[in-house]
């Protein structure tokens, strides 16, 4: 404890001195600071290393320093390297790069490695691809997460272009890896790239490429991506890549025909193509879309047919909502009236322009129409999305039906996660909660009751946990 006593009083008076700044004594206190640190660094005890990796971040400034400070990282063992690492990785000084680079050449420590590839993510450059991007496909799992997460850093502008170019040849996995990379980078230079890859051979890369032109593709590559989607195989691959396409379009004003760019598209396909699509259309939505999806539901071609209903049922919103009601009650095929009464039940409940009593009312529509207990309790599940007393007490009423009573159950925890709906309901949230408790046999939906009832947060799992 004397010591470290001792090397913070050093190290104040040295940072004193050295902000003087312009003078020789300021000068030779930079040194004297820079020198001070580096015998800190290889100090054996932790808590006096970290004053030195404190200085390092923050306090000794300029490239030479930087420079003194990582040519330690040899002479270091392995756990005051990783310390090391993430200080020159905080300072963000580029000149730390060469030894870094160095030092993940010559380690076969595993906690080294991963600590110098991640320090790259902040002190490399598109010279370093050639070095991170086989750790992508070929290095230990802990390595290619980190290696991932730094290309994704990587602040050279040149990153992006020189990645994709790597899009178009070697293993299936390493390419999905680039493509989500260059996702997250926002890398619209890689569009063109990705076009490609919506096409290729493989299913794994196509569904890549889509995905990342969901989020970054314009007007201009909807043709390209419209062949992604006839490439697609049917079943989720396709669903996958109609949704990127119309993400595409629902990004734009909504003052204009948002499938106006697609049905230009559409038009100079083939007509088994463009029937092909009407499917992605009915994602879109809009009433020229929905013109020329009425046509195909009313064709005498039982295929025409077919893709037209599925159009229909893709609607994004409410507004088909009555027709749906008459497709469900009228389709005179069985699997027709089903997929309607399903995009029903989807869409009946979607927040928009409606009073939350009009969408309670229209889910409550779709209820009376169910045939099967599996359709009711979709139902219950998607009544939870209205967020009103209204909808406690609506499911409320189920809570004696054995085979719908546990979606009943989840839904009104649901609703009673809102606390600024519970808690102006205080007593019907907790009758109905009490409730809960008595009939769930779902031990999470029973904690989230009581907790409820206590006034308690609880915190969603994050997906995969």
């Amino acid at each position: 404890m004397v010591w470290i006593r001792t090397a913070y009083c050093a190290l104040f008076a040295l940072v004193l001195a050295s902000l003087s700044g312009g003078t020789a004594a300021g000068a030779d206190a930079d040194a004297e600071l820079i020198q001070l640190v580096v015998n800190l660094l290889g100090d054996k005890d932790k808590d006096v290393r970290s004053l030195g990796l404190e200085q390092v971040r923050s306090e000794a400034k300029g490239e030479d320093a930087t420079r003194q400070f990582a040519a330690q990282l040899p002479k270091l063992a392995s756990d005051a390297q990783v310390g090391l690492l993430g200080a020159l990785a905080d300072r963000k000084d580029p000149a730390a790069r060469p030894a870094v680079v160095e030092l993940l050449g010559r380690s076969r420590d595993a906690e080294v490695r991963v600590a110098a590839i991640a320090a790259l993510g902040d002190l490399g450059s598109q010279a370093d691809l050639g070095l991170l991007v086989p750790l992508l496909a070929d290095a230990p799992q802990p390595e290619q997460q980190v290696a991932r997460t730094s290309l994704q850093r990587l602040r050279d502008e040149r990153v992006n272009s020189a990645l994709a170019e790597k899009v178009g040849s070697g293993p299936a996995g390493l390419r999905v890896a680039l493509i989500e990379i260059l996702a997250v980078r926002r890398a619209r230079e890689a569009r063109d790239a990705m076009l490609t890859a919506g096409v290729d051979a493989d299913p794994k890369v196509r569904a890549a490429a889509m995905k990342a032109l969901g989020e970054l593709a314009g007007p201009q590559q909807l043709p390209g991506m419209v062949q992604g989607v006839l490439k697609a195989e049917s079943g989720v691959e396709r669903e996958a890549a109609e949704r990127a396409v119309a993400a595409v379009c629902l990004r734009l004003p909504k003052t204009e025909s948002q499938a106006a760019p697609l049905l230009v598209v559409m038009d100079k396909l083939t007509p088994a193509d463009q029937i092909a699509l009407l499917s992605t259309l009915g994602r879109v939505g809009g009433a020229v879309a929905r013109t020329r999806i009425e046509a195909a539901i009313a064709d005498a071609d039982p295929g025409v047919h077919a893709r037209g209903m599925r159009a229909i049922c893709n609607w994004p919103d409410a507004t088909v909502a009555a027709r749906l009601v008459e497709l469900a009650k009228s389709e005179p095929h069985p699997d027709h009236r089903a997929m309607a009464l399903g995009a029903l039940i989807r869409v009946a409940p979607l927040p928009d322009k409606r009073t939350a009593q009009e969408r309670l009312d229209l889910t409550k529509t779709a209820m009376g129409l169910c045939t099967k207990d599996s359709q009711r309790n979709t139902v219950l599940k998607r009544a939870s999305a209205i967020r009103t007393v209204e909808s406690l007490r609506y499911l409320v009423g189920f809570m004696d039906q054995p085979a719908l009573a546990q979606q009943a159950c989840e839904s009104i925890v649901e609703l009673a996660h809102h606390r600024d709906l519970r808690e102006p309901n205080k007593a019907e949230f907790h009758r109905a909660l009490d409730e809960v408790l008595r009939i769930s046999t779902d031990a999470t939906v029973k904690d989230r009751a009581q907790r409820y009832k206590n006034n308690q947060t609880w915190v969603r799992p994050k997906k995969g946990q």
